[in-house]
């Protein structure tokens, strides 16, 4: 996975990339809404810890930086005298950062208040792969020359399997995720981390269903092939488990992106955005007409059936 989304010849390392003339929509790239509620929750962090001076808003997993752009043209006060730190393993996607940020390849070793966004993340990050078959059983990757295909192998079982599955069952068992949630615990010293994505409560849910509803390939915005098929042409993706994350911490909560956007104050933002509409919809201007975007945002943010039913965890360290 590593080596098809990051590797010289990775999705991420040349063409892949969010975007409505990207492989896939993410909730930044449905306009600059999502940023401006995110703005709102930065500040609300920065004020929990004491409104300090030296306040951090790490995007972890930036891509091109568009939540980046979003954010900053919010102007959060928390970034008065405070720093946007974009992560991104990818130098073809850093180059597209926007000025007047910190870009960057690695995260953060300390960081004494911020917060840490992880906005699809998780869901990218390598993941081993197990199979039932007459018992858990590791599946490793192998080339023969022609291609790539798996291997079965006998290991240590991982404790958050279930016992039992039915035969051919799979499930991810997320070590990466857990050591990325590990490490920004242990580096951030005051403020909360909030990973966005989509997610399942329980790895035995998980070895339940259709592995292909949970391990996925986009490209063009449509799904891809099979995982192990047009290396680096596609995307590959995984449900984030939450049980497995909650090894490290139980997060302090776990909501929908709905419910988290709505606590935030979406809808008073969308109403802002029509009252401003109204009064100068006799000669509009561009910051009407963005304005009047926000309606649309909205509904597309919130969707029951899409990105609205994303799951936001939050970590608090106080």
């Amino acid at each position: 996975m590593a080596l098809a989304l990051y590797g010289p010849d990775g999705f991420y390392s040349t063409t892949g990339r969010a975007g409505r003339r990207g492989d896939f929509l993410t909730s930044p790239e449905v306009g600059p809404l999502f940023g401006t509620v995110l703005a709102q929750f930065c500040d609300e962090v920065w004020h929990n810890v004491g409104e300090p001076s030296d306040f951090t808003i790490i995007d972890a997993g930036a891509g091109p930086g568009t939540l980046a752009r979003s954010i900053l043209a919010a102007d959060p006060l928390c970034l008065k005298n405070g720093k946007y730190v974009a992560v991104e393993v990818s130098q073809q996607q850093r180059s597209q950062h926007p000025e007047g940020i910190q870009s960057v390849a690695m995260m953060p070793t300390h960081v004494e208040n911020g917060v840490v966004i992880a906005n699809e993340l998780l869901d990218n990050l390598p993941f081993e792969l197990w199979v039932y078959d007459d018992g858990w059983k590791e599946a490793y990757v192998v080339s023969s020359g022609e291609g790539f295909s798996e291997v079965l192998m006998n290991k240590p079982i991982p404790t958050c399997l279930p016992t039992r599955a039915p035969l051919g069952s799979r499930a991810p068992v997320q070590r990466a995720a857990g050591e990325w949630l590990r490490s920004s615990l242990q580096s951030l010293n005051k403020g909360s981390i909030v990973v966005i994505d989509y997610c399942t409560a329980l790895t035995a849910e998980v070895a339940s269903m259709p592995w292909r509803e949970w391990l996925r390939t986009y490209t063009g915005h449509n799904k891809g092939a099979h995982y192990l098929k047009d290396i680096g042409q596609q995307d590959i993706t995984t449900q984030v488990i939450i049980d497995q994350l909650s090894e490290v911490r139980e997060p302090d909560s776990v909501r929908s992106q709905s419910q988290f956007l709505q606590l935030l104050g979406i809808d008073d933002l969308v109403a802002e955005g029509k009252r401003l509409w109204e009064e100068s919809a006799s000669s509009p201007t561009l910051a009407a007409m963005k304005m009047r975007s926000r309606v649309s945002e909205a509904e597309a943010l919130l969707d029951p059936t899409g990105l609205g039913n994303f799951t936001v965890l939050e970590w608090r360290i106080r």
